[in-house]
């Protein structure tokens, strides 16, 4: 069963380049001269730190979305999968938040030069989630204007937006808040809920707690038209969907899942096959 691999190429070289401006490569498209190549918006950097080059990597292949896991160490918050990968130079603001702003000071105020849309960066909470999300909180307003907030009703977009995942403690520090610099991760059980867009923006879920089909033969009807039937209902209400848990071996498996994912309008596809999601995307244009 093909299921998400998770690369182990754990360096510091990304805490080392943390301040070093990549842009992404490629050619612009004729109708976006004088911009940076087009972003792949649907692209979401699963375990992104996991790269050779944290942050960078993804955004070489032109990633919309990526994901960092973080654990609470003191005052500190360290990137990594598991407690045994804890290091204390590969923080949060080494491998993302300071390069970031670099880069956004660079290109006047975006993350891609000439494409105002904010990437996403999802921060999966591996410690406790109340507590963890109060210190990332402060870390967040360390940086002023890099982040889309939300403030006394009003959601003001800024160069990156964001998403707080994994532990769920953190969504009731999150909800007392009249500002904040982050929005939340839902799961299926939040669409159609009373909880606002401008609180749970995005819906993710694992996708073989929902379906069966991974990739081989035909796609069950019923599952497609349930697939089909979650975007339409979290698009109505202005969120974006994302599916975990989906195969990540190269192949025709993998192609067919992520033809039926694009098919169906999911936003945001999972990977961490930077380079192969990029070739899938960029002859379909619709990222």
């Amino acid at each position: 069963m093909a299921l998400t691999t998770r690369r182990r190429a754990l360096t510091t070289l990304g805490a080392a380049l943390a301040g070093t401006v990549v842009l992404p490569v490629g050619q612009a498209p004729a109708g976006e001269r004088g911009h940076g190549p087009r972003p792949l918006w649907r692209a979401h950097a699963h375990n992104d730190y996991e790269h050779p080059r944290p942050l960078l990597d993804a955004l070489d292949h032109r990633f919309g979305s990526l994901e960092a896991d973080i654990y609470l160490v003191g005052d500190q918050l360290l990137v990594a999968h598991a407690p045994e990968d804890l290091d204390p130079t590969r923080t949060l603001e080494s491998l993302y938040l300071d390069p970031l702003a670099a880069r956004v000071r660079a290109n006047h105020g975006s993350v891609y030069r000439g494409h105002r849309r904010p990437v996403q960066l999802l921060i999966d909470i591996k410690t406790e989630g109340a507590s963890t999300y109060l210190e990332l909180d402060r870390h967040l307003k360390r940086y002023k204007h890099l982040f889309t907030t939300y403030a006394h009703g009003r959601v003001f977009p800024g160069a990156v937006t964001a998403v707080i995942s994994g532990d769920r403690a953190a969504r009731t520090p999150m909800e007392a808040q009249s500002v904040r610099r982050a929005f939340y991760d839902g799961r299926l059980a939040d669409l159609g809920s009373s909880a606002p867009t401008s609180f749970v923006p995005l819906i993710s879920d694992n996708w073989m707690l929902n379906f069966t089909w991974l990739g081989v033969g035909a796609f069950p009807d019923a599952e497609r038209r349930k697939l089909r039937g979650i975007v339409q209902a979290a698009h109505s209400r202005g969120q974006k969907v994302r599916f975990w848990a989906t195969p990540d071996v190269a192949g025709p498996a993998r192609d067919a899942l992520w033809g039926e994912l694009v098919a169906a309008d999911v936003d945001f596809l999972n990977t961490d096959d930077l380079a192969g999601l990029e070739a899938f995307l960029d002859p379909r244009r619709t990222a």
